[in-house]
């Protein structure tokens, strides 16, 4: 019956009249993606000699020289300009020195307060702590703190707002309660100290001189000589009966450049060789921790980046046979997605294909593992699909015709949905395609146990399974890279601003 639905459903939208028929051609090479081929390669790029594959490491270069070394032996080319690299240049910001007094008390960084700003200080700077309590019109205007530490209470509240109207205020930096209770406050403070050296890695931006200084509830009713009650109270109704006090803070910035690359594998299409199809995922992960344990990143996203060295290699072999998609294919492999998406913003910021010309971006981010809510499931054959019909509506059937044709997995939508507690649409690699209208579909597993830990490990992947959702966005991509028409641009986005 849901065949009968869904094939009544796409009549007319362009398939063929022979219904649910596969294609052979299509079959032999989705059938040279095999869970042994996976298995072998993701030994070697979740192996400990890849060190975690951090941003920019030595590593993740080693795990570069790996996927470009396939891609070569499939005679794919180097998308730029004959190159398999898309290098830029990161920078990784640290704070060496963050010093902070209120009274004649110095605070101790990672203990009694975190800093979360951003500056960059020549000299220690003297100035008053006011406090504001709640970023309220009504308070500002009670409370001068131009060129003032601001004290705020934001429990519980969204603070980048009000970090925003403060410093507009005028306020030389914030220091801001957002949790209470002391042991909630030390847990955040060892995770900052734990993590202290590393540096924050992105791209160079200009300094923004907003010192922004966290502490506990406790330790801003030790600061201000009050009870937590009488702060509380205060920051509703009258600031002013706070008494303000002495301060003087520092905060020096320094900065190391990091080189590292997007890996761009291209294979030419035929009529239609202008359209590009992008097949991405991310072959970065987090590194080794502060007592030498790797974080292996099997699943996350070694997974997604072996797919797509399976996918690419079958589409290769229909090449060598004389069976080229008419698009044109770009395997892209991004880094810096754990730093924040960087690999994929460089990539839509800096394309190699005109922008206007990319159909489609296919992002592949987990998808070796079977997650929480299958663990107990009878039918574990299930992968999220994630963003295939917010940009057009055509996208999302050719997905779900090529898995009922070919591959019959569970299309589990769950987290497609507007209000995802998640936020999963923005937090991988195709939201810097879909930020420029490029349609995109999301291939994902769903969290585990051992996401972002040192035991997402080889051994744990669900190989044949891995196949078969490896197979099916096989499937999905010849569709894309083969048919009459581009996929329209018609769907309502509302979910491409963050």
């Amino acid at each position: 019956m849901l065949k009968r639905l869904l094939f009544t459903s796409l009549l007319g939208f362009g398939l063929s009249a022979v219904g649910f028929t596969q294609n052979p051609t299509q079959v032999k090479y989705a059938e040279t993606i095999t869970a042994s081929d996976l298995e072998k390669h993701l030994s070697i790029i979740a192996s400990d000699e890849m060190e975690g594959r951090d941003t920019g490491s030595e590593g993740q270069k080693r795990s570069a020289e790996y996927i470009i070394n396939h891609y070569k032996s499939l005679g794919l080319t180097g998308a730029m300009n004959g190159s398999f690299e898309q290098p830029f240049e990161l920078v990784s910001v640290s704070y060496g020195e963050v010093d902070l007094k209120i009274g004649k008390a110095g605070l101790v960084r990672n203990e009694d307060f975190i800093f979360q700003g951003d500056a960059d200080m020549a000299k220690k700077m003297k100035t008053d702590l006011v406090f504001l309590g709640l970023a309220s019109d009504e308070n500002l205007e009670k409370v001068d703190v131009e060129g003032k530490l601001a004290g705020l209470w934001a429990v519980g509240e969204r603070t980048q707002g009000l970090v925003d109207k403060v410093m507009e205020a005028g306020a030389a930096g914030i220091v801001i309660v957002t949790m209470e209770g002391q042991a909630n406050f030390d847990r955040l403070a060892g995770r900052y100290k734990r993590l202290a050296s590393r540096g924050r890695l992105g791209f160079d931006r200009e300094t923004r001189q907003r010192p922004i200084f966290l502490v506990s509830s406790d330790k801003m009713s030790e600061i201000f000589g009050e009870d937590v009650g009488t702060l509380k109270e205060a920051a509703k109704n009258d600031p002013t009966s706070i008494e303000s006090q002495k301060a003087t803070f520092q905060v020096v910035k320094n900065k190391d450049v990091v080189q590292t690359s997007n890996l761009v594998a291209f294979l030419e299409g035929t009529d239609k060789k202008d359209e590009v199809l992008v097949i991405s995922s991310h072959y970065d992960h987090v590194g080794v921790s502060s007592q030498g344990e790797v974080f292996n990143g099997a699943d996350d996203d070694g997974s997604g980046t072996v797919s797509v060295m399976e996918i690419a290699e079958a589409f290769a072999m229909a090449a060598k046979d004389g069976i080229r998609p008419r698009r044109s294919i770009l395997f892209l492999n991004v880094s810096g997605e754990e730093k924040g998406l960087l690999g994929s913003e460089y990539y839509g910021d800096n394309p190699i294909f005109p922008i206007a010309n990319t159909v489609n971006n296919i992002n592949i981010d987990m998808v070796g593992r079977i997650d929480y809510e299958y663990q107990e499931a009878e039918n574990k054959d299930y992968v999220y699909v994630i963003g295939s019909e917010m940009l057009s509506t055509d996208l999302k059937k050719i997905n779900e015709y090529n898995n009922i044709t070919y591959t019959d997995l569970i299309l589990d939508y769950r987290y497609d949905a507007e209000d995802d507690p998640n936020r999963f649409y923005y937090r991988s690699d195709h939201y810097n395609f879909a930020k420029f209208n490029i349609p995109v579909i999301f291939f994902f597993n769903g969290v585990h146990d051992d996401y972002h830990q040192v035991s997402d490990t080889v051994d744990k992947i669900e190989f044949p399974l891995m196949t078969k959702r490896a197979r099916l966005i096989f499937h999905t991509s010849w569709d894309l890279a083969n048919r009459e028409n581009r996929t329209r641009v018609d769907g309502t986005n509302t979910r491409t601003a963050r």
